[in-house]
């Protein structure tokens, strides 16, 4: 995930089937929908679009594909395409909801905002319909001037409490907007209260207090923010500013962007699983009202991420401007999706360059020390780490990552007192991280070192996390390393049922087995194992113990666990 956060290989595999099929090799309307199903489920929507429209020219007045290639042209920011296809399914279907909100910011844009209104209306039918309508229409309202009546539009969020902190905030920023300052004030400080970690919140009111002659006011307001969690870019220009007494420009300088703002909050609040298909409509539509370019974008290029849509997230990333604070942040998640897409050296080459103009960037640090791992270069990941935590002033919790980092990378080097030394010190900032007591544990059990002590380590990290298959799996492999066969076994069984399909797992099943007197179920095993689809090295040892049976083949290896590969 990103810095700033607003939030499988079959599908690899038909992403590529798709890609390599022509239009004209799919004639029919029937190959080409259902060219255009399989690409939509799987995320691909340029090519879905592509599809869908093929096959609504051999079938133009077709409602579900008019449907269709209307969401998908939203979905891929073609906001004019989207416009034109909203009149055409509002002629079958008066209350698609997305349809009446893509008109009603086009009369928005154009300042006819009771037409606007009247779109707005007909989409509230649903909660997350309701709040939108209701945002946007205040806004609207806000653009005529009329405060009272956006603030009793407002009041209308009073009947569902999950919409408060959306009303306390927009209020807000309306009465700033229209120049209500007491009004103003006491809103903001209600969002605050409600939501004080919130980004948006913070900038907003701090901006407000910078433009009332309160610098010092809105200085405290961004420490208290930078202090609370991860440094963050842009409230550490916001604080400096304020510390020099700058004066920003205002926060909302046209309802237009005030209903940008409205659409940026829905979406950055819809970031789950379950909704992050609506999040990327929304954060297209605030695009399309002059939003906070660098911040949506931003939002843009995670929900890509979070949807496994590396190249178009590398292109939302690509388009933040060079002059934002964010542009750093954006070549990290450049870099990061590169690696994802298999390009290695241009991944290493982005980062390089931005260490190379900010040699004390500490993400774009501990970001290389991931690619160099993810690529098995352990070397160059420690020398990368060593980089990133001579930068670090005061050590605090959330450094425990890195360290846990630098010791996997000194421990694959075989430089145990190294890597030891990185463990402990994760523990020592984070002593209840599970994956850290696992590594330490399992590796300490594997050297026969302090063994009361390193097992105690895995059993608390299968107490933090027992649903954690490889977590559980380390327990039951140490159980075997100390030759407790019977309480490997236990646990063995448990990792299997958590993961099924990890072959090494299956194999250390199939060993634990084999050595409590289980022959045939350990054969089950080792078949399992292999039908898994093992690496080459990994596959060869299993059919070795297939063919020969476990004591003249040479020690399994223990299974991988799986660590963040994230920009730390």
């Amino acid at each position: 995930m990103t810095t700033l956060t607003f939030r499988a290989a079959g599908a690899v595999l038909a992403f590529g089937f798709f890609a390599n099929i022509a239009l004209a090799d799919l004639p029919t309307l029937s190959g080409s929908y259902l060219a255009g199903r399989s690409a939509s489920k799987l995320r691909d929507n340029d090519l879905a679009s592509e599809y869908f429209a093929k096959a609504l020219d051999s079938d133009a007045a077709n409602p579900v594909l008019i449907e269709k290639v209307f969401m998908l042209s939203l979905s891929e920011g073609d906001i004019g395409g989207a416009e034109r296809l909203a009149e055409r399914v509002l002629s079958f279907n008066s209350q698609q909801r997305m349809a009446r909100i893509v008109l009603g910011l086009k009369e928005f844009r154009q300042r006819r905002y009771a037409e606007a209104r009247s779109h707005f209306d007909e989409a509230g039918y649903t909660p997350v319909g309701e709040l939108t309508a209701r945002l946007l229409t205040a806004w609207s309202e806000a653009g005529e001037g009329n405060l009272n009546a956006a603030l009793a539009t407002l009041d209308k969020l009073d009947s569902n409490e999950a919409f408060a902190n959306f009303k306390s905030f927009h209020e807000a920023l309306i009465a700033d907007y229209l120049g209500n300052s007491i009004r103003a004030e006491a809103a903001y400080r209600k969002a605050y209260e409600q939501a004080s970690t919130s980004l948006r919140v913070m900038q907003a009111f701090g901006n407000f207090l910078e433009r009332s002659g309160r610098s010092a006011e809105a200085a405290k307001i961004y420490a208290a923010f930078i202090e609370g969690g991860d440094p963050n870019p842009l409230a550490e220009e916001a604080l400096a500013r304020a510390i020099r007494g700058g004066k920003p420009e205002p926060f909302i300088a046209t309802p237009g962007t005030g209903a940008a703002e409205a659409l940026f909050s829905l979406a950055s609040a819809m970031t789950d699983e379950p909704s992050v298909d609506v999040a990327l409509l929304y954060a297209q539509l605030a695009l399309s009202m002059n939003a906070d370019r660098p911040v949506t974008l931003t939002l843009l290029g995670d929900i890509y991420e979070d949807t496994q849509r590396s190249e178009k997230a590398i292109e939302a990333y690509e388009q933040t401007p060079a002059s934002s604070v964010l542009r750093s942040n954006a070549e990290i998640e450049i870099a990061v999706n590169l690696q994802r897409l298999g390009r290695k050296d241009e991944a290493k080459a982005r980062l390089e360059s931005l260490i190379a103009r900010e040699p004390g960037n500490f993400d774009a640090l501990v970001t290389l020390g991931n690619i160099h791992r993810n690529n098995e270069d352990y070397a160059a990941a420690a020398g990368a780490y060593d980089r990133a935590v001579a930068l670090i002033g005061k050590f605090e919790r959330e450094h425990w990552r890195v360290f846990y980092y630098t010791g996997i990378s000194y421990e694959r080097q075989k430089q145990w007192d190294k890597a030891e030394k990185s463990f402990r010190r994760a523990l020592e900032l984070s002593p209840g991280e599970a994956m850290v007591l696992n590594y330490l544990g399992y590796s300490m059990i594997e050297k026969k070192l302090n063994l009361h002590e390193a097992l105690e380590m895995v059993k608390k990290a299968v107490e933090l996390k027992p649903n954690d298959g490889y977590i559980v799996d380390s327990l039951g492999w140490a159980y075997y390393q100390l030759g407790d066969y019977e309480q490997a076994v236990i646990h063995i069984e448990r990792a299997v049922e958590l993961l099924p399909s990890d072959p090494i797992i299956g194999e250390h099943l199939g060993d634990a087995y084999w050595r409590v007197g289980r022959l045939l179920e350990a054969r089950f095993q080792r078949q399992h194992a292999k039908d898994n689809k093992p690496q080459a090295d990994d596959l060869k040892r299993i059919e070795d113990k297939l063919a020969k049976g476990l004591d003249e083949v040479a020690p399994v290896k223990p299974a991988e666990v799986k660590t963040d590969q994230s920009n730390g």
